[in-house]
C-alpha cells in the first residue's frame, strides 16, 4: 500500500490531475501523457480512502485551468533558457510528480529534479525506466543541493520553483535565495510568490478554508512566505534582477473569463529574475 505524505497528496490533488483534465479537452491547454502514466500508477497504489480523496473528487475549472497554465508558463521559461543556452542545467525544486522533463521540446540540459526523500522514492519507484534524469532526496532549505548542480560548473543554471516557497517560513526563503544568489551566475530563476496579506490573519485563515474547499483537505497548506511586489525578491541577494512578473489570468485561456477581472493582479504570481547576469 503506498503511503503518501501531505506534499505528495497536494501533488497529485492539483497539478497531476489538473493536467490530466486539461489535455483531455477539445482545445487543451497543456498535454501531458506522462502525467496520465503517473497518476496510473499512483492509483493502483493508493489506498481506497486515498483515492476517493485525491483521485476522485471533481475539481473546480479556475483550479484546473490556473495550474495547467502555470505549468506551460514554466516549461516555455525552460524551453527557452535551454534554446538559448544549450547543455545549461535546469533544476526543478520541489518537483513532487512532475512530469516536466516529457513535455520539454528541447532535452539539451542536465535535468536535475529535488524533493523531499519520501517523495522521490515514490516517484523513482513508480516511473523506474522511465526517469533518464537527476533525482535529488533533499529539503530545498538544505542548501547541500548546491553542490550538486553545480558540479559541472555555476553558470547557466535555470532554477524553477513552482508552487514552492510561499508554504516556506520566509526566512528561510529569503535565506536559501540569499545563498542562491552567491552561488549561480549568468543563470536565472522563476519562482512562484504570493502576496503577504495572505500569510497572516483573515485572509490566512480565508486561503486555507478555499484549498480545503477545492482538496478535500488542507495538508498544512498554509502560506508562509509572502511579498509585497515582485521587486522586493531583488533585496533578498545582490546578484537578483527581476525581469518578468505574470500571473494566469494574463493568459487568453483563463477560465472562468470572469477571472481575469475578479482575480486581484498580484495575489499569487510568478517572478522571473536573472542571477549574476553579465552585461
Amino acid at each position: 500500500m503506498l503511503k503518501l505524505i501531505d506534499v505528495s497528496k497536494t501533488s497529485i490533488a492539483t497539478s497531476l490531475r489538473s493536467h490530466i483534465i486539461e489535455s483531455q479537452k477539445k482545445n487543451p491547454i497543456i498535454n501531458d501523457p506522462m502525467a496520465k502514466y503517473c497518476l496510473d500508477k499512483l492509483y493502483s497504489l493508493a489506498s481506497e480512502k486515498d483515492r476517493e480523496l485525491l483521485f476522485d473528487r471533481k475539481l473546480p475549472l479556475a483550479l484546473t485551468n490556473s495550474q495547467a497554465l502555470r505549468a506551460r508558463k514554466y516549461d516555455a521559461i525552460a524551453n527557452e533558457f535551454i534554446s538559448i543556452n544549450p547543455g545549461c542545467t535546469v533544476v526543478n525544486l520541489g518537483c513532487g510528480f512532475d512530469t516536466r522533463y516529457w513535455r520539454l521540446k528541447n532535452k539539451n540540459c542536465e535535468y536535475i529534479e529535488l524533493d523531499l526523500p519520501e517523495l522521490i522514492e515514490i516517484k523513482k519507484d513508480i516511473l523506474k525506466e522511465q526517469l533518464s534524469y537527476k533525482l535529488i532526496s533533499c529539503s530545498v532549505l538544505d542548501a547541500s543541493w548546491i553542490d550538486t548542480v553545480t558540479k559541472r560548473g555555476n553558470n547557466n543554471i535555470l532554477i524553477l520553483a513552482e508552487g514552492l516557497f510561499m508554504y516556506l517560513p520566509k526566512n528561510d526563503v529569503i535565506d536559501l535565495l540569499k545563498t542562491i544568489s552567491e552561488r549561480f551566475y549568468n543563470s536565472k530563476i522563476a519562482l512562484e510568490v504570493t502576496n503577504e496579506k495572505y500569510i497572516r490573519g483573515l485572509w490566512k485563515k480565508i486561503i486555507r478554508r478555499k484549498i480545503k474547499s477545492q482538496l478535500g483537505f488542507d495538508a498544512g497548506s498554509l502560506f508562509k512566505f509572502g511579498v509585497r511586489n515582485g521587486q522586493e525578491i531583488e533585496s533578498y541577494g545582490d546578484g537578483i534582477k527581476v525581469i518578468e512578473e505574470w500571473i494566469y489570468t494574463e493568459a487568453e485561456e483563463a477560465r472562468p473569463k470572469i477571472a481575469k477581472y475578479l482575480t486581484p493582479k498580484r495575489s499569487q504570481w510568478t517572478v522571473t529574475a536573472t542571477l549574476n547576469k553579465d552585461e
